[in-house]
């Protein structure tokens, strides 16, 4: 004969009560801080009440939780609510663990699965763009590039992405030294008044790079940039394959994933859409 089970504590339901409470308590007091972020870190009452769809009377209660622990400050003269000093040693702590290569690291593996493509992410060295993680697949594509290669600021995907969307003199400079260099050949593949205005431009409105054959014969590629809590370029995603088998367009379905993977390497270092 079993054993009947021991009839349930009365205090039982109330602990599991209360717990339920704290941690739905919990859920709200971050969904206000979050809510304060979102907003630039700085809000009213009512438009912070609006954001996390609650009433102003029970955010002012949550405000004034995260006020004691230093979370959330108010401004006397405004009564606006911001993120206080221990909000910002958080923020500073991530920021100093955000790592765009491996921030990175499953979304180049999922490229390199779902479109059996090689892949990789490149920072600015001060050669150029430099590859510091590599992903092939099964079958790889025979290319004499590898983690440390500088990549051209002109003729390669990834450079072209960080000549138009990263604002920096030597960025700048590093391109006027290939174009100064460049066969009439290779020049004649650009834009004969303002070869590198007209490559930052075409890369600025697509939000993208693409190339086809000009910076390695047979290969083409994309590659979209990956943004950091400040919105800039600190690195950029790139796919590449053989030309005869991979579409470069820039609204075809191997762009769109690279940049669906660099949009979510941003977000992981706390880029905003």
């Amino acid at each position: 004969m079993t054993p009947s089970s021991p009839p349930e504590s009365p205090a039982a339901p109330a602990a599991t009560r209360e717990r339920r409470q704290r941690v739905q308590a919990a859920e709200t007091g971050m969904a206000v801080l979050k809510g304060l972020a979102h907003l630039g870190g700085r809000s009213s009452l009512t438009a912070l009440s609006t954001h996390v769809s609650e009433s102003p009377a029970k955010v002012h209660r949550y405000l004034a939780s995260l006020m004691e622990e230093g979370l959330v400050l108010q401004d006397a003269a405004s009564q606006h609510y911001y993120l206080g000093t221990e909000a910002i040693q958080i923020g500073l702590a991530a920021m100093r663990q955000a790592d765009p290569i491996r921030a990175a690291e499953p979304c180049l593996i999922r490229l390199r699965e779902s479109l059996e493509v090689t892949c990789f992410i490149a920072v600015m060295g001060n050669k150029g763009p430099t590859i510091v993680r590599f992903e092939e697949p099964g079958l790889p594509v025979t290319v004499n590039v590898r983690a440390g290669s500088v990549m051209s600021m002109l003729w390669s995907a990834t450079g072209r992405a960080f000549l138009g969307l990263l604002d920096e003199s030597r960025v700048l400079a590093l391109a006027e030294q290939e174009l100064a260099a460049a066969t009439p050949d290779m020049r004649a593949t650009l834009d004969a008044a303002d070869p590198i205005g007209q490559l930052r431009r075409d890369v600025q409105k697509a939000r993208c790079a693409s190339v086809k054959d000009t910076y390695l014969r047979g290969i083409s590629a994309v590659a979209a940039p990956v943004y950091d809590y400040a919105g800039r370029v600190c690195a950029v995603l790139t796919a590449l394959g053989a030309t005869g088998g991979f579409d470069p367009a820039i609204d075809g379905a191997i762009a769109t994933a690279v940049r669906r993977e660099a949009q979510a390497t941003s977000a992981m270092l706390g880029a905003r859409s």
